[in-house]
């Protein structure tokens, strides 16, 4: 099993090789950290875990990585003695990590899933502990965790139809990986139901709910507070803003649209479009352009630019990664990328846990508990297509009581949901 599965990987991995090495070049800073993925360490981080008992924590990308900081910060006080390092997968996360984490939380891209690479990364760290977020599941990391014995536990655990039935298929593969775990925290019934299917344990499968619901406060990370930026860019306090968060292709055609139909009733209006990946700022920028949107990025941006002289501008497009709670902020209504055109949906809590008015599409399948817990205490609105979004934008610009209402009942959502993180780590607490 394990030699077929080899067998595959390589092959796969080979064919692959040159469609990420472009992706990492288009992001850029692909050479940073690139000997972390073969399982290679600077002689700095080595240093710093030697002769330390380590706990390493796996974040794949930005959203695995603010649960990361979370749990870190419960866990830290507790374990004063012990070194954490948190790996990632992406440059976003790792810029997330850099910004969050303390710097004597060690920080590492996740190694490759080759043999090679997994053995000599466990050589030089040997964790006493590994926390994976989110149904993080390669075979041979996996593997070579029980080979050795150390205590592995999967954190906030989803699992979505689509994963759910490729792990059954493969559950020659799957099934002892899963049954391997000394703890699970699942999201819901629904998905401990799920991992007991795939392998689990039921012994040591336990439901916390989801940890997106904790450790929603905005910190001060900039020096620039956004609403004297918004000042200096021409927009008015009491203008209305529509922010259109972590969207994906084709939702910022559709904001940008509607925008401009919207300000035909409406001039004291402005739209701020955070794209859920940054280096789409240039292509996206080209659709606003085409749509007749006059916007400026906020990498054009500085904190001592005195004046700013940008004409009569319609959005702010933000390409730059880690304002976007900042930014929800003073959103007089929020919508949730990747809902209307791509699957799957972002995390509606962090404008809920400001008492904001979140519109969602119908494409919120990653978030299935969490969606169904705002729209069953009426904390948001669901809407089918482009014409819905528009109209119910519409219809909250125009009703604050409306705007209040729906804002306070998501905060209530999020107030009552929290705590999954504490629950977590004394799980893990009492397990190593």
């Amino acid at each position: 099993m394990r030699f077929i599965y080899n067998i595959i990987f390589n092959l796969l991995f080979s064919l692959s090789v040159p469609y990420y090495y472009l992706r990492m070049r288009r992001r850029g800073g692909w050479k940073q950290g690139f000997g972390d993925r073969l399982g290679k360490y600077s002689n700095k981080f080595k240093q710093s875990i030697t002769n330390r008992d380590v706990i390493w924590l796996h974040a794949v990308s930005v959203g695995e990585v603010n649960i990361c900081v979370q749990l870190i910060k419960v866990l830290q006080p507790k374990i004063p003695n012990i070194k954490l390092i948190v790996s990632t997968t992406t440059s976003t996360g790792m810029s997330e990590l850099q910004k969050r984490l303390p710097p004597e939380v060690g920080k590492i891209y996740y190694p490759i899933d080759l043999r090679s690479c997994v053995r000599r990364a466990l050589a030089t760290i040997r964790p006493m502990a590994v926390i994976l977020v989110e149904a993080e599941i390669w075979p041979n990391f996996l593997w070579s965790l029980q080979s050795r014995n150390i205590p592995h536990f999967l954190v906030n655990t989803r699992i979505s139809k689509k994963s759910f039935k490729g792990y059954n298929r493969l559950s020659f593969i799957f099934s002892s990986l899963f049954g391997g775990f000394t703890g699970v925290g699942a999201q819901s019934h629904d998905d401990a139901r799920k991992l007991f299917k795939l392998g689990c344990n039921k012994k040591v499968v336990q439901v916390f709910g989801s940890c997106k619901f904790d450790g929603t406060e905005i910190t001060r990370q900039f020096g620039s507070d956004i609403s004297i930026l918004l000042r200096r860019l021409g927009v008015k306090q009491k203008a209305s803003i529509i922010v259109g968060g972590s969207t994906h292709n084709g939702e910022e055609k559709i904001l940008a649209r509607l925008f401009k139909r919207l300000k035909k009733k409406y001039s004291e209006i402005f739209l701020i479009l955070v794209p859920r990946h940054q280096e789409r700022g240039k292509e996206v920028g080209e659709i606003l352009a085409k749509e007749n949107v006059n916007f400026v990025f906020r990498n054009q941006i500085s904190d001592n630019m005195t004046s700013m002289k940008f004409g009569d501008l319609d959005c702010l497009l933000v390409n730059t990664t880690g304002e976007l709670k900042s930014f929800y902020k003073e959103a007089t209504v929020v919508f949730i990328g990747k809902s209307l055109k791509a699957k799957g949906g972002q995390n509606p809590v962090e404008p809920a846990a400001l008492a904001k008015p979140i519109i969602f599409g119908p494409h919120m399948g990653n978030f299935e508990e969490i969606t169904e817990k705002f729209l069953s205490n009426e904390a948001a609105v669901q809407v089918a297509d482009e014409f819905e979004l528009e109209k119910a934008i519409e219809l909250l610009i125009n009703d604050q009581s409306k705007r209040n209402a729906l804002g306070k009942a998501a905060q209530k959502v999020v107030q009552e949901n929290d705590g999954a993180v504490e629950k977590t780590a004394a799980m893990i607490l009492s397990t190593i």
